[in-house]
């Protein structure tokens, strides 16, 4: 199932010097993994990988717009020195690392794959099923087969009315307690971006913002809502990074970049478009997993299209700092390497 690399033997082989009496299980959890062959050739050799989700080709925006997206973001890290790593599970089998043909399968499945959150894994393996991952999702197989970084658009979070529904995102659990870093551009304006914000605090997440003292709200630079850290150099965001692994806090990290300025010019048109559309949410009783994708797909055509354009700038915004972010770690654990630290 798996690709025969030097890299799988290297993760094992990591694993059983560090945890010997957890070692077959660890060769179990990577054996029923296929990673492609750049991928593994790039852990191998300690190169930046950043892993990508597909819950944003699959769901996200229709075919074929979906496909070209997908092929450009990866083209974005790839420029920017790092490895894509889109992880999704096909005919049962999780995947980090796909293929052009196995990305336009999943793209033309768009929403017949099966969102795939933690919850969601188990059953859509075992019935062989095609799921799409989110943020916890991708977090999960990013960790196992030891990928330290993800880029998205934006994770999920408490919806609004989350107090008295419980609709709140596993992606905030999840970053509780996957040592992953997630950069994304904050969380859309569709949710309740206070609550997200104290809950991710009482997970005990690192939730840092690059080049500002505000958390951005996905189509708008700005929230409101102040964050506890700043980072304004890659090589700092590396250093965070870096640090929350070596002290093996065991929880994941929030880096949110804003969306670039000159997207953010629609933004109040969106914020409209976005209030009307949870009215709409509200009145036909569209909860849990299905109202983000409905209240996505009425905020874009309520915009005219001016949603999906901003939606996917930022995207390839966040790959392009990711990549970047990748690459710096990776410099970093190499000269710890060579320093004997390893």
């Amino acid at each position: 199932m798996v690709s025969s690399s030097s890299a799988l033997s290297r993760l094992s082989s990591i694993s059983r010097h560090f945890n010997p009496s957890h070692a077959s299980k660890d060769d179990d959890v990577v054996a029923s993994i296929k990673i492609s062959l750049e991928v593994s050739e790039a852990l191998s050799n300690g190169r930046a990988v950043v892993a990508l989700e597909s819950t944003i080709i699959s769901h996200g925006m229709p075919y074929p717009k979906n496909l070209e997206t997908a092929k450009e973001v990866e083209a974005v890290v790839r420029e920017n020195g790092a490895v894509p790593a889109t992880i999704a599970i096909l005919d049962g089998t999780p995947c980090v690392g796909l293929t052009i043909k196995e990305l336009e399968k999943l793209a033309k499945l768009g929403p017949r794959a099966q969102k795939t959150a933690r919850r969601d894994i188990a059953h859509v393996v075992a019935t062989r099923g095609n799921g799409a991952t989110t943020v916890s999702a991708t977090m999960i197989f990013a960790h196992m087969v030891g990928i330290p970084l993800f880029v998205t658009g934006g994770i999920g979070g408490v919806h609004q009315h989350g107090e008295n529904t419980m609709d709140i995102s596993s992606d905030l659990t999840e970053l509780g307690r996957t040592p992953v870093a997630v950069i994304s551009a904050g969380v859309k304006s569709i949710l309740d971006i206070p609550r997200t914000l104290e809950y991710l605090e009482t997970q005990g997440v690192c939730v840092a913002a690059y080049k500002t003292n505000e958390f951005p709200a996905f189509f708008t630079e700005a929230s409101g809502c102040k964050v506890p850290c700043r980072v304004d150099t890659l090589d700092d965001c590396a250093r965070l990074i870096d640090a929350n692994l070596k002290l093996q806090l065991g929880t994941g990290m929030l880096i949110a970049v804003p969306i670039p300025k000159e997207h953010s010019a629609s933004g109040s048109l969106i914020e409209s478009a976005i209030q009307t559309a949870l009215r709409e949410a509200r009145d036909k009783n569209i909860t849990g997993n299905a109202a983000t994708p409905f209240l996505l797909a009425r905020v874009n055509e309520l915009t005219g299209g001016a949603s999906l354009t901003s939606n996917i700038a930022l995207v390839k915004n966040n790959a392009l700092v990711g990549a970047k972010i990748a690459v710096a770690l990776s410099q970093i654990r190499e000269c710890c390497r060579k320093g004997g630290f390893e």
